[in-house]
């Protein structure tokens, strides 16, 4: 075997008791697009999902040690698209119990985090390589070489060179280009579905969203997610999705630096789409940052999935400005049953500030009733503690996700996410920053995210965590959820808003 790529498992820290149950379990995405495209360039690889699996560390390091890969890959990348830092949890835990074992075997990370802060990460004892934004042109270089003496000469790739006194220095390698939108079928050219772990059928230890499957937590599985399209065109402040688009070395290098997207063709969407719908999935993610934007990409993708009747249950993310009513029966006709909304902030004059002025003006009100005439459920996303949050402008945001009442709440607090614009602007001013990735974790007991001008960060998340609360016991909810879905669901429901999250920085 070439190369192993291994998805860590963070579950227990990053989500505490909500963990065993309620947390979903997606197939490792990124993993399964760099072993196709590894595999197509004939190298040998594997992967090893050691969150799927639920494996101890120690049998994680006899897995390893069993398959004797030359190169063992770290992918890291989160469930949300931001939860790549929080992914480190797991991965530096297993890096370095391996490293201890075998200290001969390279290890090589790659990700999110990996491309915002390189040589912090390089920094590690237990870390030999790392690649820069999505590392595939640098990967198959790396594993053309000897992965010895070779490194210097590999573009996109930071490393440790030995020096007089034979110290290992973090290096940087001048940076690599991403695959660009004329070769993103031919150099990602699928995902390797059948190099992933289950128990009786293909995809079975993946679990969904628990809303995602209607509270019911026997749809919940076989469930898988894919991307038919990279990248955002947008530059909001508190996001660092773009970060993976990379390809400049600079110091202050952000998300906002690196915005665009590249698609896959239809015909590779719907190529995927067959093979997971033949393998008997029925619930599946569509994970793209800006699904519903171009209806150049997205019409005849969701046209394909009617003409061949995959029967899918999907979900996908769309902005609350770009929600067109003309396309909103397509998506229904497909099977897309869930629509994400970033509505983020309930003050309109918050929300602008840190989405550089991109939202356009809408009545997010008349949006949510267009989605809902049209047989879609929302999932609204909301930020608590943005840096011109007060306590009034958080409870405005409250009032609103207690009006709009959907289907589904997101209640995160505000982090300055390494990668994002607001990181950057934390690090110039001095904001207090997490001293640990599970600082990053919203839901984790170290969680820590940013104080606001005027309220404390652990003020923000009181306030966030009091919200969900209120949002997921209000009675006027749970009576919608029982109405559209049932009683049992709306008593798994109450089961789940009875876990308690304890906080570190509220004295638990």
């Amino acid at each position: 075997m070439d190369v192993l790529f291994v998805n860590p498992d963070s579950s227990a820290k990053a989500y505490q008791g909500l963990a065993k149950v309620y947390s979903a379990i997606e197939p490792p995405t990124w993993s399964l697009l760099l072993a196709e495209s590894c595999r197509s360039k004939g190298f040998g690889v594997g992967i090893l999902d050691c969150d799927a699996e639920r494996l101890s560390l120690e049998q994680s390091i006899q897995r390893v040690q069993d398959l004797k890969p030359r190169l063992v890959v770290f992918v890291v990348y989160g469930q949300n698209p931001n939860s790549g830092t929080t992914s480190m949890i797991g991965a530096l835990a297993m890096a370095n119990a391996l490293k201890d074992h075998h200290p001969e075997l390279p290890i090589c990370f790659v990700g999110s985090h990996t491309s915002a802060l390189p040589m912090e990460v390089l920094s590690y004892d237990c870390v030999d390589i790392v690649l820069l934004n999505e590392g595939v042109y640098a990967l198959h270089n790396l594993l053309k070489s000897n992965l010895g003496e070779d490194l210097q000469h590999i573009k996109g790739i930071g490393y440790k060179r030995r020096d007089a006194s034979n110290a290992r220095i973090p290096t940087l390698n001048p940076p690599q280009a991403i695959v660009p939108q004329d070769r993103m079928d031919h150099d990602l050219p699928g995902y390797a579905w059948d190099l992933l772990p289950y128990r009786e059928k293909p995809l079975d230890l993946y679990r969904a969203h628990f809303w995602h499957a209607e509270f019911d937590h026997d749809k919940r599985t076989p469930f898988a997610a894919i991307y038919t399209s990279l990248g955002c065109n947008f530059g909001c402040n508190f996001c660092m999705i773009n970060i993976v688009n990379r390809a400049d070395n600079g110091d202050d290098v952000n998300a906002a630096d690196s915005r665009g997207m590249r698609f896959w063709s239809p015909e590779w969407v719907s190529r995927e789409m067959r093979k997971l719908a033949d393998m008997g999935v029925r619930t599946l993610r569509i994970s793209d940052e800006m699904f519903f934007l171009n209806r150049r990409y997205y019409a005849p993708i969701l046209q394909e999935a009617i003409d061949q009747d995959f029967g899918f249950n999907m979900w996908t993310y769309s902005r609350v400005d770009t929600v067109r009513k003309d396309a909103l029966d397509l998506f229904k006709r497909a099977g897309v049953n869930w629509l994400a909304l970033g509505v983020e902030a309930g003050n309109q004059l918050v929300r602008q500030e840190v989405s550089k002025g991109s939202f356009q003006e809408v009545n997010i009100r008349d949006v949510c009733k267009t989605i809902n005439d049209s047989d879609i459920k929302i999932i609204s996303n909301y930020i608590f503690g943005f840096p011109e949050d007060t306590m009034e402008t958080m409870q405005e945001t409250l009032d609103l996700a207690l009006e709009l009442n959907t289907e589904m709440a997101n209640m995160y607090p505000c982090q300055a996410l390494p990668g994002s614009p607001m990181y950057n602007i934390a690090k110039k001013n001095g904001w207090a920053l997490p001293d640990s990735y599970e600082g990053y974790a919203f839901l984790s007991y170290e969680s820590q995210p940013l104080p606001t001008k005027y309220v404390s960060s652990a003020d923000v998340l009181r306030f966030r965590d009091e919200a969900w609360q209120k949002y997921f016991t209000n009675p006027a909810y749970l009576t919608l959820v029982e109405q559209k879905f049932g009683a049992v669901e709306r008593k798994n429901i109450e089961d789940m808003a009875s876990i308690h999250l304890n906080r570190k920085i509220l004295g638990d």
